[in-house]
């Protein structure tokens, strides 16, 4: 009931959004977590980032700090959280920053650095305060919003038929061979308004690499398919990961952290304990890279007990032509949002 009244009155524009002339995208979802955001963003930085001046704005859920604050040299999971820490690490150029209020961030950004020349708004499908000019809508292959109901009886954080103010849906982490008699399927199911797009992404796995890059003890020549995995996660899903795992490895054991936890010297030693205790001469430990930057407050710690902490790197990959038609509507949004500028500067 709330959230229906708070979206009747931004339909009826009796509370206010905030509108900005610079290209803004929104990467969001009707469901409490899990269904690919972060890769997603990832993969837009990745196309924009040679082109445009790209910058991200988060909530920076589970950070420490509060108000605005802009990434920049010396700064770390706990002042900015872990995701917007992820995209810094990643991709050392794009304008990071994180605020509670997008509506304050967002000329905060553009304040601190004018040159930004696209903003993703991460997670903010709900933050309705401001208007994104492009709103993309996530959607998990076996958890459609479709087939969802609202928390606590399932997982969505709104009702469903709030999926109309996106432009864009994306059925995310699809099997890489889905049929076209299944994505027609989907898109039935999904019944897109006539301005809404319906692409379909997969999630690809990178090569592993090691977390601490100075202990040379260990590198990736030790794995092999005997190999046994100790998987250190504190994602909102992560099954499909330890699958994963398990069909390129031994055995997979797991301790299972709840989504953004802040490991303390307790969790450091219970994984040091887990490890220890896997009847294997050779084991491993493998994090994702979200887990990864929260870990890595602890890299004293992890180096002086002699602990190797590999990490799992995923990526988006569109289905088939899916992707090629995504880039072209990305692209064509920030075309014809900047042609506007040029047609109608604005004073300073």
């Amino acid at each position: 009931m709330v959230t229906d009244v708070r979206n009747y009155l931004y339909d009826k524009r009796i509370l206010k959004s905030a509108s900005f002339e610079i290209p803004v995208v929104s990467v969001g979802n009707l469901t409490a977590g899990g269904t690919g955001k972060t890769p997603h963003i990832e993969y837009l930085i990745q196309l924009l980032q040679y082109v445009y001046k790209v910058g991200t704005l988060s909530r920076g859920y589970g950070r420490k700090s509060h108000g605005f604050v802009l990434a920049k040299s010396g700064v770390n999971a706990e002042l900015i959280g872990d995701e917007p820490m992820q995209f810094k690490a990643k991709f050392p150029e794009t304008v990071v920053a994180v605020a509670e209020d997008r509506v304050i961030g967002i000329p905060r950004m553009l304040h601190e650095v004018p040159e930004t020349d696209v903003i993703l708004l991460d997670d903010a499908f709900q933050h309705r305060a401001v208007r994104a000019g492009l709103s993309i809508l996530l959607t998990e292959y076996n958890h459609l919003f479709t087939q969802d109901e609202l928390l606590p009886v399932g997982w969505l954080r709104e009702a469903k038929h709030n999926y109309h103010r996106a432009d864009i849906l994306v059925v995310t982490k699809c099997p890489t061979h889905l049929s076209s008699e299944e994505k027609e399927k989907i898109r039935k199911e999904l019944n897109p308004f006539s301005y809404q797009k319906v692409y379909f992404s997969t999630i690809a796995y990178g090569g592993i690499y090691p977390l601490f890059s100075d202990d040379q003890q260990m590198t990736t020549n030790n794995w092999q398919p005997t190999t046994d995995i100790l998987l250190v996660s504190g994602i909102a899903k992560s099954a499909q990961l330890k699958k994963y795992l398990e069909e390129k490895f031994n055995r997979v054991f797991t301790r299972e952290y709840k989504d953004h936890h802040n490991f303390d010297q307790y969790d450091l030693e219970a994984i040091r304990d887990t490890i220890k205790n896997i009847d294997s001469e050779n084991k491993m430990i493998v994090t994702t890279e979200k887990d990864a930057v929260r870990l890595a407050l602890h890299a004293n710690w992890f180096l002086q007990n002699k602990i190797q902490i590999f990490v799992q790197p995923i990526r988006v990959e569109f289905l088939d032509a899916d992707g090629e038609k995504f880039n072209a509507a990305i692209q064509k949004y920030i075309d014809v949002t900047k042609s506007k500028l040029i047609t109608h500067p604005t004073e300073d």
